[in-house]
């Protein structure tokens, strides 16, 4: 029905939207989650961020959590 060379015009009408569509879409996505370029050093927990969380979970009584704190401030 359609000549042949047809679908390239076709096909050349949806990939390049597309992948401009993915090219915006895929940052985006990992900018929402909040993936950035930072090193595994950038991304370490100080021990007070840490002992913050594991008195806030549970893990130790306050009394341990000031013990604690006095001894790595």
């Amino acid at each position: 029905m359609y000549p042949d060379h047809m679908w390239w015009g076709i096909t050349w009408m949806i990939f390049p939207p597309l992948i401009l569509i993915i090219l915006i879409l895929v940052p985006l996505f990992f900018w929402q989650r909040g993936y950035s370029c930072k090193t595994p050093e950038d991304r370490s927990e100080t021990s007070m961020e840490i002992l913050k969380k594991r008195y806030a979970k549970g893990e130790i009584t306050k009394d341990e959590f000031e013990q604690i704190k006095k001894d790595i401030s």
